[in-house]
């Protein structure tokens, strides 16, 4: 059984120095939080073993292979790491995704049946985003892309962005939204007891941003975009019957946007979503249930979690042979253009 991994953090030491200024300079952005923990202390100083990760962001082809081969991992999909180029300046941005794009693809050529990956680009400049992710499909051969979330406290459903998501459609590739730390609005209730990142404020974040797309119209103009969000959908598949009933009461009252579909069917036709960060068999049974097999892929979310337990637990779930054959690769091959073994 061929074991696509759908979402798998990466880095470049050049991005890796730039989020090390940010985290030791005066952003109050809750991203600083985790990102002066990864990027910011260095081995053995106080809170270096909280957030061991750097390493594994940065090595591609020394122990990710080897845990990869020990594991029965074919492939990792690779994507930048949050926040990505997302807390930079707009120029800044640009070229760190320009310049991480280029290695990745490397990465790719040089490991084709071990690698494939995730195309970065700076939303601070729509239109000049949309270049890059044309080169990053034709030049590059890449597989589609990441983005973290919002930028800069904003939404992909704001239509100043939507050059972006007319080329992901354009060029028919998925759009993967990576969480990133929650936007201003949210920040006070989540700066304590660890709920700024993955405990809560990650999903909160993707969630809201995936409620918004939707209910802001944004698949009446893009019918045809494909959009990813991880970590079991960020518990958006939970919330869709309660979603659909009360956006439709919203809309009767004038609250909201009259969209052409319902919540459920925008979510039914143009998300899938990946298990990344989430081993709990319900609910990957549940929102294979809900949502059908073919939107649902299975990840490890490395190195932010180990590889074992994601494979065993892969391993180890209760499905058919068709469902195991969509969960581990053959969704990935459809949605993300890798080619099949």
């Amino acid at each position: 059984m061929r074991l696509i991994a759908t979402e798998e953090a990466w880095s470049i030491p050049e991005v890796a120095a730039e989020l090390k200024k940010v985290g030791n300079g005066p952003s109050q952005s809750l991203d600083k939080l985790l990102v002066k923990g990864i990027y910011s202390v260095e081995p053995g100083e106080p809170g270096y073993d909280a957030f061991p990760f750097l390493g594994g962001l940065l090595d591609a082809e020394d122990t990710r292979l080897k845990q990869m081969d020990e594991y029965g991992v074919d492939m990792h999909l690779l994507a930048l790491t949050a926040p990505g180029v997302q807390m930079f300046d707009a120029d800044t941005a640009h070229e760190l995704a320009v310049l991480a794009n280029d290695r990745l693809a490397g990465l790719t050529h040089k490991y084709p049946k071990r690698f494939a990956g995730l195309a970065s680009f700076a939303p601070h400049s729509p239109k000049r985003a949309a270049k890059e992710m044309e080169r990053a499909i034709k030049d590059l051969k890449l597989n589609g892309f990441m983005v973290n979330s919002h930028t800069y406290d904003e939404y992909l459903d704001d239509p100043k962005f939507w050059p972006i998501l007319e080329a992901a459609e354009a060029l028919d590739r998925c759009l993967y939204i990576h969480p990133r730390a929650a936007s201003y609005g949210f920040k006070g209730p989540l700066q304590d007891y660890g709920m700024d990142s993955a405990m809560w404020g990650y999903g909160m974040e993707v969630g809201t941003h995936a409620v918004r797309m939707m209910a802001g119209g944004v698949f009446d103009e893009f019918p045809n975009l494909k959009v990813c969000i991880g970590h079991m959908g960020e518990a958006v598949p939970f919330w869709l019957w309660r979603l659909n009933f009360m956006n439709t009461r919203a809309q009767k009252a004038g609250r909201a946007k009259r969209t052409k579909r319902s919540m459920a069917e925008y979510f039914q036709d143009n998300f899938v979503i990946t298990n990344s960060g989430v081993e709990d068999p319900l609910a990957l049974r549940y929102s294979i249930d809900k949502l059908g097999i073919d939107n649902v892929m299975w990840a490890i979310d490395y190195p932010y979690q180990p590889m074992e337990p994601a494979v065993k637990f892969i391993e180890a779930f209760v499905c058919t042979d068709n469902e195991r054959h969509a969960l581990c690769h053959g969704n990935a091959e459809r949605i993300f253009h890798i080619a099949p073994e």
